[in-house]
């Protein structure tokens, strides 16, 4: 029984954990362009990266990016980390979403828009 009562702990800790949230671009090294774009889980976008790498594929990070993937290969593309939101655990996500949602058109008027996806 003490195996189940860890489980539940542990399962209870793991979703009361914050991921690191915030906003993200995936730069296209031949044209520059750019997608933007923000997560509640940054390490989930790391990971869609690193899996599109290992596999060449060209439709994990998206279908705006998927003609120039398979144009000029997955290996011209990087992945930016522009801003990591502070979130504490009183926030929702919904509380989380918005501010995440504000913080992705801050980072939108930044750039031209001929220069994102």
């Amino acid at each position: 029984m003490p195996n189940r009562s860890r489980r539940k702990e542990l399962v209870s800790d793991y979703k009361q954990t914050r991921r690191e949230a915030g906003v993200y671009r995936v730069v296209n090294g031949q044209t520059g362009k750019a997608l933007l774009g923000s997560s509640l889980n940054l390490d989930s976008v790391r990971s869609k990266m690193e899996f599109a790498r290992q596999t060449g594929s060209s439709g994990v990070l998206g279908y705006q990016l998927k003609r120039d993937i398979e144009r000029f290969g997955i290996e011209n593309f990087e992945l930016e980390i522009l801003d990591v939101l502070e979130t504490s655990p009183e926030m929702s996500d919904a509380q989380v979403r918005a501010d995440l949602t504000a913080l992705e058109q801050l980072w939108r008027e930044k750039y031209a828009a001929d220069a994102l996806y």
